[in-house]
């Protein structure tokens, strides 16, 4: 198992769980109902994506190890451009911060990192397993 992913994708996990909470909870009281559903899909993208950080740990030993540690660092990549994109967003437009409002290009980089995460992943389980049992 890759470990460092495994515990990476524990803590990027727990962190969904925590943004999703202030999303659900906090968030209604200061920014309108748009901007929560921007949030609300940087968190359902963040913790789709963790558990196939966690996949990708779990299957490192056993497929082709430079395929599914592409896959994960993609994914890791995916979750900072895509939902970091859009949880800045938010921030922003609760701050009301103006100039910034550009960082909405980074967000379908960050999703072009999940689909090449999820490319890698099927590419490393389809081809030979690294050994055999």
């Amino acid at each position: 198992m890759h470990r460092g992913f495994l515990i990476t994708a524990a803590l990027l996990a727990a962190l969904a769980v925590i943004l999703g909470a202030f999303g659900a909870h906090g968030l209604k009281q200061i920014v309108p109902p748009d901007t929560i559903s921007t949030f609300e899909t940087g968190v359902r993208y963040h913790f789709y994506h963790s558990l196939a950080l966690f996949a990708a740990g779990i299957l490192y030993e056993r497929y082709r190890k430079g395929w599914v540690k592409f896959a994960g660092i993609a994914f890791i990549l995916g979750i900072a451009l895509f939902s970091g994109s859009l949880y800045l967003l938010t921030l922003l437009k609760a701050t009301e911060t103006a100039g910034l409002r550009g960082i909405g290009i980074i967000t379908p980089f960050g999703g072009l990192f999940f689909i090449a995460g999820w490319i890698a992943l099927a590419i490393a389980v389809s081809l030979r397993p690294w050994r055999t049992e």
